[in-house]
Formats: C-alpha cells, sequence, structure tokens
C-alpha cells in the first residue's frame, strides 16, 4: 500500500486495525526493558537515585517538542495540500501532546526540588515549556469551541504553524540565556556527555515513548475519523 492510498479513511482504518496489536506488543515490550534499565541503573555520585527521574522526565520533554512537529507537518498538510486525514492528526495528537508536556513540567519539578531546592523557576527553559502547554490546551480548546470541523482545522493549522515558533526557543533556551538546566547533553556535536550507565536506558526509554505516542496517535485518529462518520449519519437524519 503506498502512503498516498493512506489518504482514504477507509484504507487507513484498515491498516490501522492490523498494526494497532503490533504498535501495542511493541512499546509494552521496549517500555518493559527501558524500566528495567532504569530501576538497575547505577544513583548519580551527585544526585543519588533522584537521576533515575531522568528516564522518564527527558522522553516526555522530548515528545512535547515533537508532537508539537507532527501537528506543525500536519497544519501544513491541512493548508498547503488539503489532505484529508491532515486535521485528523492533528485533532488525534492534541490531547496526546498536552499530556506529555503536562508529564514533563510535573517530573522536572519533582526532579527539581532536590537539585535546586524549588519546585519551579520561572527560566527561559520552564516558561517556554509551559507556554508549550497552555497551547496545547488552547487548541483543544479550539477545537470544541468551533462547530463546523473544517473551520475548526484551518484556525488550528495556522495557530500550530504559529505556535511551532516556540520550539526553538525551548530547545536553545539554555544556550541563549542563563538557566537552571543544563546544557544538551546528549543531542551535541561531539557526542553524548552521558555515561552509557546512563545513556542506554535513556534511549530505550525514548523509543518506548515514541512507540507509545505512535500507537496513541494512531488509535485516537482512528477513533476520530470513526466519530466524524457518526456525526455524519446523525446529520443526515435531520
Amino acid at each position: 500500500m503506498r502512503l498516498t492510498e493512506l489518504a482514504n479513511p477507509t484504507r487507513f482504518l484498515t491498516l490501522a486495525g492490523r498494526l494497532l496489536p503490533w504498535l501495542a506488543g511493541a512499546t509494552v515490550l521496549v517500555l518493559a526493558v527501558g524500566l528495567t534499565l532504569s530501576m538497575t541503573a547505577p544513583d548519580d555520585y551527585q544526585q543519588g537515585a533522584t537521576v533515575k527521574i531522568m528516564f522518564i522526565h527527558v522522553p516526555n520533554a522530548w515528545l512535547s517538542m515533537f508532537v508539537w512537529g507532527v501537528m506543525s507537518l500536519s497544519a501544513l498538510g491541512t493548508l498547503v495540500w488539503r489532505h484529508p486525514l491532515a486535521d485528523v492528526s492533528q485533532k488525534a495528537a492534541a490531547p496526546i501532546g498536552a499530556a506529555f508536556t503536562f508529564l514533563a513540567l510535573l517530573t522536572g519539578s519533582l526532579w527539581g526540588r532536590p537539585m535546586w531546592g524549588t519546585y519551579w523557576e520561572w527560566d527561559a527553559r520552564l516558561t517556554s515549556v509551559l507556554i508549550l502547554f497552555l497551547m496545547y490546551l488552547g487548541l483543544i480548546a479550539l477545537w470544541r469551541a468551533v462547530d463546523d470541523p473544517s473551520r475548526a482545522a484551518r484556525a488550528s493549522a495556522v495557530l500550530t504553524l504559529v505556535g511551532a515558533i516556540n520550539l526553538p526557543i525551548i530547545k536553545f533556551s539554555v544556550d541563549w540565556w542563563n538557566t537552571l538546566h543544563q546544557p544538551a547533553s546528549v543531542m551535541r556535536l561531539g557526542g553524548s556527555t552521558l555515561d552509557k550507565a546512563f545513556l542506554i536506558p535513556l534511549l530505550v526509554m525514548a523509543v518506548g515513548f515514541t512507540l507509545l505516542f505512535i500507537t496513541l496517535h494512531v488509535a485516537a485518529m482512528r477513533n476520530e475519523i470513526l466519530r466524524r462518520r457518526v456525526r455524519s449519519l446523525q446529520m443526515r437524519r435531520r
């Protein structure tokens, strides 16, 4: 099946039904391995056992931005290519991205308390991630406030593309301003500064959370397509 054929909602539903059991199984397997590696990882000589919060916090922080990137591509699909499933993808991804962003903020606060002596500080990284979370909530509210799906799709697409400006601010905030966060230690020129005892569990957890997003996203898209079909049938009966 070619990718262009997935523009047909019926074909997408068929493919989703086949893929979801495999995606769910792979997600559970990879997360189980990641959690096992995370629990058996050694304590840090400075942070102690609290360093293990990193294995949950960092993947959620990565995905909070990755999901918005996926939504931005979907927004282009809506505005430029008029792809019939682009707005479905964007709408389905928003609540998932909001959940990842909330978990990133929550675990970051729990990690920051013993490390920084405070749950919250209005530095550039924390503030920009909080803005990202509020933008997710704004998109969800916009979808629910506009009854016409096509109007909601266009408005949400524009807001998503404008909000994408925040992604490089989040990424480079630790380089542009003096923040509590340390500079990038995994994705950086010259290689990672993390020891393999921490890097391997972190990467496995990142893969597991990414698979979790893909699984939830495909399932949410399928539900959204079915929801729209039900709505269409209800409108015809009136």
